[in-house]
């Protein structure tokens, strides 16, 4: 029979002896888990080398930036009427430039937005120019031109920055001119053509 004082010894002991078990328990627990990551028989065998697992710590590099910039102008659904009902198809205009001289105007269609984007992106490329710009950004002279039912007319304006509207201020945003004033001479509110009738525009500059 174990007198008050041999329980309170004991119960110290207790006190004292568990703590020290549950954590050589933990350490015999923790230890497997860290020699041991997930990956099979490669992995372990890494980690007792001490190389670090295959693919571990590794980062996607960020994307680079493209050379050129794209911007969507115009997305329409078009409609067409088949013998089993409508088929539907998207229709993009793409324009893309690198804001130094060089831009393209590009027109693509397919079954999805993800394929009319592609086919327009490429065909923008298939037509990329270089505008005849001057040292400060503006053009050499004032010109003109037309292309279906839209007229442009683009004048240098020095000091006034960049002045357009609708397509025409996409297109010479991208093709990186500045200080000059544009014109639509046509009630057409179709951005293609009106894009169109810019490219033609620029491609008459001639650097005097």
């Amino acid at each position: 029979m174990t007198t008050p004082v041999e329980k309170e010894i004991i119960q110290e002991a207790a006190e004292v002896v568990v703590p020290v078990e549950i954590a050589a328990e933990e350490a015999v627990v923790a230890v497997p888990a860290e020699a041991a990551p997930a990956g099979g028989g490669h992995a372990r065998r890494g980690a007792l080398r001490g190389r670090s697992p295959r693919g571990g710590g590794r980062g996607r590099a960020p994307r680079e930036r493209g050379e050129f910039e794209q911007v969507t102008i115009d997305a329409r659904r078009v409609a067409r009427v088949m013998a089993g009902g409508r088929r539907f198809n998207f229709s993009l205009v793409i324009i893309i430039g690198d804001k130094k001289g060089r831009v393209g105007v590009g027109l693509g269609k397919g079954v999805d937005t993800a394929l009319a984007i592609d086919k327009a992106t490429r065909d923008a490329k298939k037509h990329l120019f270089t505008v005849a710009r001057t040292a400060s950004g503006s053009i050499p002279h004032q010109v003109a031109a037309k292309y279906a039912s839209s007229t442009v007319e683009i004048i240098p304006s020095k000091g006034r920055g960049l002045v357009a509207g609708s397509a025409v201020r996409t297109v010479l945003d991208l093709a990186g001119v500045t200080d000059v004033v544009t014109k639509i001479h046509s009630r057409s509110k179709n951005k293609l053509t009106i894009a169109r009738a810019t490219v033609e525009a620029l491609k008459k500059l001639r650097v005097k």
